[in-house]
């Protein structure tokens, strides 16, 4: 069995030369004992994933009884005329879940990670519809799903304001190659905080999976 990721800048591996800024994706493969195939890149929306080709080039590796993992969002509410959260965004990941059904494998939804904008203790939603697009599409279809804007919006108010700013990518001028003169970035991840991603995602995979219930129940002695 293989993973096989599909989504954009948040999912995708970085370059070298980025370090360290880093997609979740790209560090799944230390979380899950099986293979992992990343196929995000920067940018990406539903329409330009399937219109560049990658995601034919997906589905040409996908063998029966593997799973896609598919997360896009970010991107695709900047073109709301052509994907707009129940129109051409959710057609087109429903595309998605059908092609990978079709060869016998398990699609596996994402809502995107929320961005990082604090409201005092809170952090404000900037997705919009779309998340609640992908929950409705999920159920609709019968996908499972891997809620990451809920995730990712309660570990940044678990962790406040500033521990969580330790999990993004801001980098104090001459800390960063990439970025000599520093970086303040609340939407990509620097290595910790993909990291958190990526074992979130693999902990709900096994979970979607029904991994980890073949053990006797270890219960206190003590009765409720």
């Amino acid at each position: 069995m293989t993973y096989h990721l599909a989504g954009d800048s948040t999912v995708a591996p970085m370059t070298a030369a980025e370090a360290p800024m880093a997609g979740w994706g790209e560090c799944l493969d230390e979380f899950v004992s099986a293979p992992v195939l990343n196929h995000a890149f920067g940018g990406a929306t539903t329409e330009s994933f399937l219109a560049s080709g990658t995601w034919g080039e997906l589905l040409t590796g996908v063998a029966d009884g593997d799973t896609v993992v598919i997360q896009f969002g970010h991107n695709d509410q900047k073109q709301p005329e052509l994907l707009a959260s129940r129109g051409g965004y959710t057609d087109r990941l429903r595309r998605m879940v059908a092609d990978v059904r079709e060869r016998g494998s398990r699609p596996v939804l994402c809502t995107s990670c929320e961005r990082r904008w604090f409201d005092g203790e809170r952090v404000t939603p900037t997705h919009g519809d779309y998340p609640n697009a992908v929950r409705d599409l999920a159920a609709e279809e019968g996908v499972d799903l891997i809620d990451l804007t809920a995730f990712t919006t309660w570990l940044y108010e678990d962790l406040g304001d500033e521990a969580s700013a330790r999990l993004l990518s801001h980098y104090a001028p001459g800390e960063t190659v990439a970025w000599p003169e520093g970086l303040v970035d609340d939407t990509h991840f620097r290595v910790d905080g993909a990291r958190r991603i990526a074992r979130f995602v693999a902990k709900s995979l096994r979970a979607i999976e029904r991994r980890d219930g073949d053990q006797p129940a270890k219960g206190s002695t003590f009765t409720a």
